[in-house]
């Protein structure tokens, strides 16, 4: 369970998000709304890489409970690894970085790429995935951590339909498992089929709830006057 009390989040001189108290259960819940919204800012506060400003988050302060996956433009592609090697990263938590990895976690490793479909690409360089395999590589790293929580920006930005249901296969699996998930979402069509409860936010909460009622047409209009 993650609690956030009258939290409010800066970037730089400007309120990102203003007063957002809300208690997130285990399960999955996404959070919607306008751009420049505070939805990435929000999520990197619960996983500790944004400071509060004023209020406080609790339940999520252990850092090794935290899975954290960022929006795909922000990881730099062009260092030289292997897709084996990123995934590996997933084990330092376990390992320790500077200790190398035994033969168990390479057998996750493995598993992690068999898993999310990209077991023959192990021995590529990261820089010449595509979008999708990259996104899958992302989630094989997330397998590895094998966390509590996963905080996911994004996750299905760039990606086909087959890469989406297959990480949705994931995230649902994480669900089933009594993790909690909390996943920036835009598209609304998707956070009602597949997500139970959604944050609506548009730089305030503007609701938070089963997603076929927070996404109604009245709160809809409101995030566009509200952002």
């Amino acid at each position: 369970m993650i609690r956030l009390d009258h939290v409010s989040l800066r970037q730089g001189a400007l309120l990102a998000v203003e007063d957002v108290s809300v208690t997130f259960e285990p399960g999955l819940v996404a959070v919607a709304g306008p751009n420049g919204a505070g939805k990435t800012t929000l999520l990197r506060a619960i996983a500790g890489l944004h400071p509060v400003a004023s209020g406080s988050i609790t339940g999520a302060g252990l850092s090794e409970r935290i899975g954290f996956l960022p929006q795909s433009g922000e990881v730099d592609r062009r260092f030289p690894i292997t897709v084996r090697e990123f995934v590996g990263f997933g084990a330092w938590r376990r390992v320790g970085p500077q200790r190398r990895l035994p033969e168990a976690e390479y057998a996750r490793i493995a598993a992690s790429l068999t898993r999310l479909g990209i077991a023959d690409l192990a021995d590529r360089p990261i820089a010449r995935l595509s979008a999708g395999q990259f996104q899958r590589l992302m989630f094989a790293r997330l397998l590895m951590q094998d966390a509590d929580i996963f905080l996911l920006d994004e996750p299905f930005t760039a990606v086909d339909s087959e890469t989406e249901d297959a990480l949705l296969d994931i995230i649902a699996t994480w669900g089933d498992q009594g993790r909690t998930v909390i996943a920036v979402l835009h598209d609304q069509d998707l956070i009602q089929e597949a997500f139970p409860n959604t944050l609506l936010l548009a730089r305030r909460m503007i609701a938070y709830g089963p997603s076929f009622d927070v996404l109604s047409a009245e709160n809809r209009r409101l995030i566009r006057h509200a952002a």
